[in-house]
């Protein structure tokens, strides 16, 4: 299984991702002093990286999904953005470069399963980061309520498309693999018509990894990060026991 399903549809990723910008102010502020390129690590379809090429950063996206990355240079490119998009193995990056700011976000950490995933991929930023260089990513927080969600379809949200002028329902359930700290959600998006019938049904299954927070302020140190804070969420709010997320700023050295 290549954990990719969710992403097969790069249209659809940006239809229901698109409107998240939280995380590209909180870089933003980080950027500001920043010379030279920044990479972004697992970047999809470029939600985080054309905005901040806009902004007039040099920005590196790397991702291993074909398709992804194809919407990510289709986009840049109508917005005629200079990016230097990537195709390539994030545990196993081999770049002419490296950066005084590497991240990733959208929770990307969680798409490396086993330890020697997590283990490489770190090494690898290390090996492409400056010294003194600003790592940052994000992850969810293993609280009981997001890992012992309900087993059964559980609605979630809706929404129009855009195209079809369709309404969306999304539904989830999910199981999670105490032994492997692995999270197994499937995705069910029902689509109705005007007279409220479904008209079509897409199901999707991906895989995700928690860690609990002193497991990655030991994975990080192990590699060679520094951590310089920890909070709960992009407006840069301390981290808690009744956290939704973890956000790290790292350093290199």
């Amino acid at each position: 299984m290549d954990n990719f399903e969710e992403y097969d549809d790069p249209v659809l990723y940006d239809l229901e991702n698109d409107m998240y910008t939280e995380d590209i102010n909180f870089l933003s502020k980080w950027l500001e002093h920043t010379k030279g390129p920044i990479i972004d690590i697992a970047c999809g379809t470029g939600r985080v990286t054309i905005p901040l090429a806009k902004k007039g950063h040099r920005m590196v996206g790397i991702d291993a999904h074909s398709g992804m990355l194809d919407e990510a240079k289709r986009k840049s490119k109508n917005l005629n953005l200079s990016i230097e998009w990537q195709k390539q193995d994030c545990t196993d990056l081999n770049l002419d470069l490296k950066s005084n700011l590497i991240f990733t976000v959208g929770n990307s950490f969680q798409h490396f399963l086993t330890n020697e995933a997590q283990d490489s991929l770190l090494k690898s930023i290390h090996r492409h980061l400056d010294e003194k260089g600003v790592f940052i990513l994000n992850t969810r927080f293993p609280s009981k309520d997001e890992l012992l969600q309900t087993e059964d379809e559980e609605f979630w949200r809706s929404y129009e498309d855009p195209k079809t002028k369709q309404i969306i329902d999304v539904y989830t359930l999910s199981n999670y693999d105490s032994l492997n700290q692995i999270q197994k959600y499937t995705t069910i998006r029902r689509s109705r018509g005007g007279d409220e019938e479904t008209t079509n049904e897409k199901v999707t299954n991906i895989q995700l990894r928690y860690v609990y927070p002193k497991e990655m302020e030991r994975l990080l140190n192990q590699h060679g990060f520094n951590i310089v804070e920890i909070y709960e969420d992009w407006h840069g709010t301390p981290i808690s026991n009744q956290s939704k997320q973890m956000i790290y700023v790292c350093k290199k050295g």
